[in-house]
């Protein structure tokens, strides 16, 4: 016989227990209500005030909050997927587990295993519960990075949990689990489950089509308009909010859309993300050297073959020569 838990909304994972207008919070013009909690634990993220929300994305993160509904965000690396979902996650209160479903993350770490513990002063063998039936069990918001990069033996265990009234059969325990009300899942991806395309992402896998067509909302987060980037990078850099930092940060961003554009040519093999632009500035905040930072952040990882190339970019950007230090 398999036995079947109620998942019953008990004091450690209770039901959200008040609405939020995310017209106020995330600043999104909509009429729309989120659910909430009105206290933190120690799973909330932290907030981070100065994060600038992406109108589609966050709207998309907060359909799967408000609906229940799987939510699988795509897009090249550094747009600020998982941080998407965490600082959502921060506002309304909502504990969140952030998981790198990478190649090491086994069937076993997902499922459990039985284990040796000590009960009553005697050794006994029993089974703890992997990843996901921990969190299956709560009101967590679980969060599967690098999803693109899962196991097959893995990825066929997330497909049974991926429709929201489905049910995650334990075998070896003889155990069906039910979700718990007000668990939400996640996925991050450099793919759309077609596998790697660009020659950016080594060891993505094409995802079971099945499997995708399970995901009710898929969202791509790609690199941002060069305006709303310079916005989000002057928000990480207190340091240059002046006229002075406002034109470097603006000579950074066009930058990074040089080198995009011309890894998309086949001029090159790396390319500055959002995330690589942001720690140029905190690198430039301490050596205070704008080609030695840039050495530092960025040129250092590129192929000696290509690394004239980029200075050539950076030349092109601040018009000024590129002091390399050896």
């Amino acid at each position: 016989m398999l036995e079947t838990n109620s998942a019953l909304v008990n004091d450690a994972s209770p039901m959200p227990d008040k609405t939020v207008s995310i017209r106020d919070v995330f600043g999104i013009d909509t009429d729309l209500m989120a659910p909430a909690y009105s206290t933190r634990t120690d799973q909330v993220p932290d907030i981070d005030p100065d994060y600038l929300f992406d109108h589609s994305t966050t709207l998309a993160i907060l359909s799967g909050f408000v609906n229940d509904w799987r939510v699988l965000i795509s897009g090249f690396h550094g747009t600020g997927k998982s941080t998407h979902i965490e600082q959502v996650a921060a506002r309304l209160n909502w504990p969140c587990l952030r998981i790198n479903l990478d190649s090491h993350v086994s069937r076993i770490d997902l499922i459990g295993k039985d284990a040796i513990v000590l009960k009553d002063g005697k050794q006994v063998t029993q089974f703890q519960d992997g990843i996901l039936p921990w969190a299956y069990q709560r009101n967590v918001a679980l969060v599967f990075d690098e999803y693109d990069a899962g196991r097959p033996d893995v990825m066929f265990v997330i497909q049974r949990v991926l429709e929201a009234t489905g049910q995650l059969t334990l075998l070896d325990q003889s155990r069906v689990l039910r979700p718990h009300p007000a668990f939400r899942f996640f996925a991050t991806a450099n793919t759309v489950g077609l596998g790697d395309t660009t020659g950016l992402y080594h060891g993505t896998q094409q995802i079971n089509q099945a499997q995708m067509d399970r995901w009710n909302i898929t969202t791509i987060l790609n690199y941002l308009p060069h305006e709303r980037e310079v916005d989000i990078v002057l928000a990480k850099s207190p340091h240059l909010q002046n006229d002075h930092g406002e034109q470097l940060v603006n000579n950074m961003v066009a930058l990074a859309g040089m080198t995009r554009s011309a890894f998309q040519n086949g001029d090159i093999a790396t390319v500055m993300s959002p995330r690589t632009v942001i720690n140029w500035t905190q690198t430039l905040k301490f050596f205070d050297n704008t080609s030695l930072a840039f050495q530092f952040a960025f040129l250092n990882k590129c192929d000696q073959s290509e690394r004239e190339i980029v200075v050539e970019l950076f030349q092109r950007a601040f018009g000024e020569e590129f002091e390399e230090t050896p």
